[in-house]
């Protein structure tokens, strides 16, 4: 069942549940951290109403920077102004930024430790449509190996403001994550998020398996969780929102009650989230594991669902998947 101690919503499930993008949350993030604190600027590349921007251009026109289709010059100048005073928003699709200026990502905000927070859009297969060109799917992974850089991947609007205002909190760089079409909203303005903590949101009584995920998948692992209690088998689903830093005693407590695991993300499965949990239980509980995401490919163009589905991503696969650890 959810976790009644997180003030989930409790209307997830509903055929007519809220649905939102998390690149939502991004920008009512940005107009209330606008007016909290004037040394907030944002930056865009020619993607001010994709990335939701706008409205912040609209409230606060002189902290706003239009560079146009210049992703580098747009790492460049933000790192400038997180090495003045300033706390930098630079936002784009993921593909462009972190994805076509990672050097100048590296070089001018990481390694100079500047106040820059990364903010990608349109990532995984979730972009659809527009075809595998626009959807970054190995973000995650390039972010994460990067010394010293944050990395948040909300799994609504609601956890997105808050990450996106708590990033504002952290000296240095951040790497925010968000998602172009809608998904449904999990949380509640009560539902705690904190910066290194993962949660969980469906609990059980002698779980058989604990499944980890990020993103909006979550909603896909909490189907799957609900479908799979239905058959008798019980499971605990994980909210993993801060991929870095992370509460690796958590992850192995969690790993413990159930000894098998399943890892759930919009992403290769090499290098991201899944592949951060491996890395925790080998060095400190190895646990049978089981990975859901893209597979060393590219995914083709169509409806989200449709792409899920066609990657074994959906949440079919995910109980799938739990039943393959359980079959041995």
């Amino acid at each position: 069942m959810l976790n009644p101690n997180l003030k989930l919503n409790e209307k997830m499930f509903d055929p007519d549940a809220e649905a939102l993008p998390t690149r939502d949350g991004f920008g009512k993030a940005l107009e209330i951290l606008g007016e909290r604190n004037p040394n907030v600027v944002v930056l865009t590349a020619d993607l001010s109403e994709s990335t939701r921007a706008d409205g912040f251009q609209k409230k606060y026109p002189n902290r706003f920077f239009e560079v146009g289709v210049a992703e580098q010059n747009m790492a460049a100048i933000a790192a400038g102004l997180g090495t003045s005073g300033k706390t930098a928003f630079i936002s784009s699709y993921a593909t462009f930024s972190p994805g076509k200026n990672l050097e100048t990502v590296r070089t001018t905000i990481v390694y100079n430790q500047a106040d820059v927070k990364v903010a990608g859009h349109h990532s995984g297969v979730m972009t659809g449509p527009d075809g595998a060109t626009h959807q970054a799917t190995e973000d995650i992974a390039l972010m994460r190996t990067l010394p010293g850089m944050t990395v948040f991947v909300p799994c609504d609007a609601i956890e997105a403001r808050k990450a996106t205002e708590e990033s504002a909190n952290i000296q240095g760089p951040v790497y925010l994550r968000f998602t172009r079409d809608k998904s449904p909203v999990m949380t509640t303005e009560e539902t705690p998020f904190e910066k290194g903590k993962v949660r969980e949101f469906w609990v059980s009584e002698n779980p058989k398996a604990t499944i980890f995920a990020c993103g909006y998948m979550l909603y896909y692992a909490l189907l799957a969780a609900k479908n799979l209690e239905s058959e008798g088998i019980n499971v605990l689903v994980v909210n993993v929102a801060s991929i870095k830093p992370v509460d690796e005693s958590a992850i192995v407590e969690l790993a413990k009650k159930t000894g098998k695991v399943v890892t759930v993300e919009d992403h290769q499965i090499m290098g991201g989230m899944g592949s951060m949990i491996a890395e925790v239980l080998a060095k400190n509980s190895p646990t049978p594991m089981e990975f859901v995401g893209l597979r060393d490919t590219f995914a083709e163009s169509g409806k989200p669902e449709e792409i899920l589905s066609k990657y074994n991503m959906d949440q079919k696969s995910i109980a799938e998947a739990v039943k393959k650890l359980l079959n041995g």
